[in-house]
């Protein structure tokens, strides 16, 4: 579905109510709008930029680093002192 916003005194935009229940926005929250090479914008919850973040990271990870290995890492920098 397609919506139309204004943009008001102060550059601030006004979304649909329909579309922010849909989206779940709620007053106060926090949005961010990241500009499309076509010249469009997208909007997104802070929540939806954090869980790819999240996701970003986890896959950016290849082998877990556990406390074991943080043991054995000061162990070896006290051996070297």
């Amino acid at each position: 579905m397609t919506y139309s916003a204004k943009i008001i005194k102060g550059g601030k935009i006004v979304i649909p109510a329909e579309l922010r229940r849909e989206l779940g926005f709620a007053e106060g929250d926090r949005v961010y709008l990241e500009r499309r090479e076509d010249g469009g914008i997208i909007v997104r919850s802070h929540a939806d930029v954090i869980r790819d973040l999240q996701r970003a990271v986890r896959e950016s990870i290849t082998k877990p680093f556990t406390v074991d290995d943080f043991i054995a890492e000061k162990r070896a920098e006290a051996a070297r002192e």
